[in-house]
């Protein structure tokens, strides 16, 4: 009998240290995949932050095309992501990647988690932030039903709403602006950033 009790801690050691390796291999596995998902061969240089059913097809898509003609790279949902991507893998991980983050104040903005999301993962990285405030005011900013999100999560979005205000950014006007200008300024000020950093 004595024979076995030393063998028993053993073998339930050994079954112990192995289930550990497989699941720290598997843990590495959904690591690499995130990083997979979005490229990690190409790094992206900014991350825009845009309600889709607001600025998508307009200000969003301008910015992307003219930041692309610049050798610029910048990730946008609809522009990076494929079918079979996992969102908020996806978002992360070009949030994680990214030097500047533009974010696309619009009107239903606030109204969606993915774009609060979006920005309080911003701000929690402490990523160089440039807001367009397009059609909202900053002071009209901020989270609507909170009754449909966590605690934890209304504190993050919250916090992160209220670093936005207080954030110098561009004002535009959908309906009397220019949006040649709006578009060239803000890629003017993500190229400016990019370079102060690389100086740093």
């Amino acid at each position: 009998m004595a024979s076995v009790r030393r063998v028993l801690p053993t073998r339930l050691v050994s079954r112990v240290v192995t289930a550990y390796k497989e699941q720290a291999a598997a843990a590495a596995t959904r690591k690499g995949s995130v990083a997979d998902r979005v490229d990690v061969a190409r790094s992206y240089d900014v991350f825009i932050s845009h309600r889709g059913t607001d600025t998508k097809m307009t200000l969003a898509g301008l910015l992307y095309d003219r930041l692309v003609h610049h050798n610029v790279h910048p990730f946008l949902d609809n522009r990076t992501m494929e079918p079979g991507d996992k969102l908020y893998e996806c978002i992360d991980a070009g949030i994680l990647q990214c030097k500047v983050g533009v974010v696309i104040f619009s009107p239903r903005y606030c109204d969606s988690s993915f774009c609060l999301h979006e920005l309080a993962m911003m701000v929690e990285a402490k990523k160089k932030l440039i807001p367009v405030f397009c059609d909202v005011k900053p002071s009209e900013l901020s989270v609507l039903d909170a009754e449909s999100h966590s605690p934890e999560n209304l504190k993050r979005y919250s916090k992160a709403l209220q670093e936005a205000k207080y954030t110098v950014g561009l004002t535009f006007n959908s309906k009397t602006g220019n949006w040649s200008e709006v578009v060239s300024r803000t890629a003017n000020i993500v190229m400016k950033c990019m370079k102060e950093g690389k100086d740093r």
